[in-house]
């Protein structure tokens, strides 16, 4: 069976097709536990963005390379 979809892991910024270099590693505490981490991807110009996106809405975030997988977001995480 094929693979369908882009070969290279794009930003998850809305508009963006640029490569994606960045893990934002994030959560809700409300309704998920330390191990449930959800991902967007990022490129260098929106990680910032999206990273201050989450944050603001009180939900922890932890930055990490693409290629580092992160297991974990605690509360009291910045980027």
């Amino acid at each position: 069976m094929g693979e369908s979809g882009p070969s290279t892991q794009q930003c998850s910024r809305a508009g963006c097709t640029a490569p994606a270099q960045w893990n934002v590693n994030w959560r809700n505490p409300r309704i998920h536990g330390l191990d449930r981490v959800k991902v967007w991807l990022a490129c260098t110009d929106h990680v910032d963005y999206l990273s201050e996106y989450l944050t603001t809405r009180n939900f922890p975030v932890v930055v990490s390379d693409l290629t580092e997988a992160v297991s974990v977001v605690p509360d009291g995480s910045g980027a």
